[in-house]
């Protein structure tokens, strides 16, 4: 078996076949979408593939170190300028091929008019063993 996050981009990936923001669906459509994750969600704890997944907040900030007895430096929150991650999963499958397949399923939820949203998903394995470095 091998991890795979899904993160689900609300801004700074690829455009969608059907983009709409969500900031300009209905109640109904928002409700509809949030009902095709929860049953994505149950149908691969049934297979044993799900792991784990959260949908995020819009606010946030980059922050960083800056040096011993300095507080840290942020730049935020500005959100309306940055990409920004709408919500993640983890998944746990045979192949990548699968990571793939079910990527591919959870790019249809529905959105705008109840019509899949075709959204690109960035998929991303978890790191096994740490890169090798040769001279």
């Amino acid at each position: 078996m091998a991890k795979y996050l899904m993160l689900k981009h609300y801004r700074g990936a690829p455009a969608a076949v059907n983009g709409v923001p969500m900031d300009r669906w209905t109640p109904e459509e928002i409700s509809a979408h949030i009902q095709y994750m929860n049953d994505f969600a149950a149908g691969l704890e049934k297979t044993g593939e799900f792991v784990d997944g959260q949908a995020l907040a819009p606010e946030g900030a980059w922050v960083r170190y800056d040096g011993e007895g300095r507080p840290p430096v942020t730049d935020g929150p500005f959100a309306e300028t940055k990409d920004l991650i709408a919500g993640w999963m983890i998944i746990d499958v045979d192949s990548y091929e699968r990571a793939v397949e079910l990527a591919g399923e959870l790019s249809a939820a529905p959105g705008a008019g109840g019509k899949p949203i075709h959204e690109w998903l960035e998929l991303r394995p978890f790191l096994t063993a740490p890169p090798t470095i040769t001279e």
